[in-house]
């Protein structure tokens, strides 16, 4: 069942929001200009996000052909994104980026799959969304044949902070051939951020999706991390805190700031994106293990927050997420199961505050009839009147339990029997085309955002730093971050108007304290400071 394509993109909305951003540039009121045909598609056609995210490690994106077939069922089953996986292990399914290309079979170059996708995707009126996985490093026993690929330069092989291994409490740092990045590694969070950044000065992708923006599993305990022993982890924890000792996993304030580690990776990328692209949607794939915070005790005691130490519920609060598209993987089929759906999805749809959350299934743990219940369960609204904001599947490989495992032609005649039930018939949950929803603090930003980096005379990071944003002329609460150990550290969702960006030095260091910066909506205020002496004797 391949049907015919949409009508392609065109231009209106992103030029409508550079519009935007331009009068909010110069201190206007941004542009709400459309054409009436844009005004009269929009109020006709409901706004709810469904896609596919398409692995890399399946067939997909290897040929033009593969390709093809993505972007038809895509179209097939209602869909409006795609979710493409272009950065497995930091290998890329691109040309262009500064993660190097993978080895996997994909067609020779020229060939480029990212941009193929956004070619075929955005033809057929489909957004591409790139996902990288970030906490992964490598997976096999045979390693990368790019010198260049982080498991060669900073895996095994190197010393001291060009060791970018996540190292667990008892010393383990390979499980398996399963190799991850340190998200406290400095060098490594610069490099996290220069390649998504890359992506997305590169390509024409409308977002980034990020997998893994977590500490691992392979945990001693539901209830911490025995992840983040590296000597540059321990070195910067003690520094940050004054301690001497190695805590243990179940220690809280080290609990505390390994997950505020991943919050500031979080952060960085974020406005790193805002730099290259304003427009670009970031979203990443939320953890939902287990049962809701309904019956765990609050969001504190899920092994989401606990465990592997991810706060998407705060990023979405703060603002340093757009999209939170959670993997809520549940059988239908098995009662505990249902019900943990159910409350990951009240939880996605109470928590979404000004940004938007997304349910995404797993089709391959579930026959279609399943997958078709739970396409309807997440479209009921919660007692508070929410609901999610769309739907993706996992996996456009593996569309059904039936199919995984399977050979191509039953995954093909399974994948056209899930979009025939998703769509067709009176209680069909797509049965109606839909569009992304739109993102107004981004395509009308009544807010700005600010970051800057204290560095040292030298040139190397000052670090151990609070900096505080405190409006200058009228009301409003101080915001106050610790730099990370680059010496960065950023503010989004800022009010327009004057602040003072106050420097609380560490102690052995000289420099001025104090600046003013200006915040415009739609704008990234730099805030860096000049550089600091470190006076002699500390």
């Amino acid at each position: 069942m391949t049907r015919s394509r949409r009508t392609p993109r065109t231009s209106v909305v992103l030029g409508t929001a550079l519009a935007g951003l331009i009068a909010a540039t110069a201190g206007a009121a941004p542009s709400t200009a459309t054409t009436p045909d844009t005004d009269a598609a929009a109020s006709d056609t409901p706004e709810q996000w469904r896609s596919y995210w398409a692995d890399a490690f399946n067939e997909g994106i290897y040929t033009p052909e593969q390709v093809d077939e993505l972007v038809d069922a895509a179209l097939d089953i209602n869909a409006n994104a795609l979710i493409v996986q272009v950065g497995r292990r930091y290998d890329c399914f691109c040309n262009d980026a500064l993660y190097p290309r993978t080895d996997a079979a994909i067609d020779p170059a020229p060939y480029d799959p990212l941009a193929e996708v956004i070619d075929e995707a955005h033809a057929a009126g489909l957004e591409v969304h790139a996902w990288v996985n970030v906490g992964t490093m490598w997976n096999s026993a045979t390693p990368p044949t790019s010198p260049d690929h982080v498991f060669n330069a900073h895996g095994p092989s190197a010393t001291g902070a060009d060791r970018w291994l996540n190292k667990r409490h008892d010393g383990t740092e390979l499980v398996g051939n399963n190799a991850f990045i340190d998200p406290a590694n400095p060098a490594a969070v610069e490099y996290i951020v220069d390649g998504i950044q890359s992506i997305v000065r590169e390509y024409d992708v409308d977002g980034i999706n990020l997998d893994y923006i977590r500490y691992p599993d392979y945990n001693s305990s539901s209830e911490y991390s025995d992840w983040g022993y590296s000597e540059t982890s321990i070195a910067r924890f003690q520094q940050a805190t004054g301690r001497t000792d190695v805590p243990e996993p179940s220690d809280q304030q080290f609990s505390d700031w390994r997950r505020d580690q991943i919050t500031n990776l979080v952060r960085k990328i974020y406005l790193g994106m805002f730099e290259v692209d304003p427009t670009a949607r970031l979203s990443n794939d939320a953890i939902t293990y287990g049962f809701g915070p309904q019956s765990v005790g609050g969001w504190e005691e899920t092994r989401t927050y606990a465990q592997v130490l991810q706060d998407w519920k705060g990023w979405l609060e703060e603002g340093i997420l757009d999209t939170a598209v959670a993997m809520n993987y549940k059988r239908e089929w098995l009662p505990d199961q249902a019900r943990m759906f159910d409350e990951w999805n009240e939880v996605l749809a109470d928590w979404q505050g000004d940004r938007q959350a997304v349910s995404g299934p797993a089709l391959y743990l579930n026959e279609i009839e399943h997958s078709v219940q739970q396409a309807r369960d997440l479209l009921v609204p919660t007692d508070a009147g929410n609901t999610v904001a769309g739907w993706s599947g996992y996996s456009y490989a593996n569309p059904s339990r039936t199919a995984t495992g399977g050979d191509a032609e039953l995954k093909d005649a399974e994948r056209e029997a899930l979009a025939a039930a998703m769509t067709e018939g009176p209680n069909a949950p797509f049965a109606e085309e839909a569009t992304v929803p739109d993102m107004p603090w981004k395509e009308n930003p009544t807010t700005g955002n600010v970051d800057g980096t204290l560095t040292l005379r030298d040139g190397s990071a000052l670090t151990g730093a609070d900096v505080t944003l405190r409006p200058v002329g009228r009301s409003g609460d101080a915001q106050t971050r610790t730099v990370d150990g680059s010496g960065w550290f950023g503010f989004v969702g800022v009010e327009p108007g004057v602040y003072l960006v106050e420097v609380e030095l560490p102690d052995g260091v000289a420099g001025r304290p104090v600046t003013a910066v200006r915040v415009r909506a739609g704008e990234l205020a730099d805030a860096s400071i000049g550089r600091y002496v470190q006076l002699s004797g500390h």
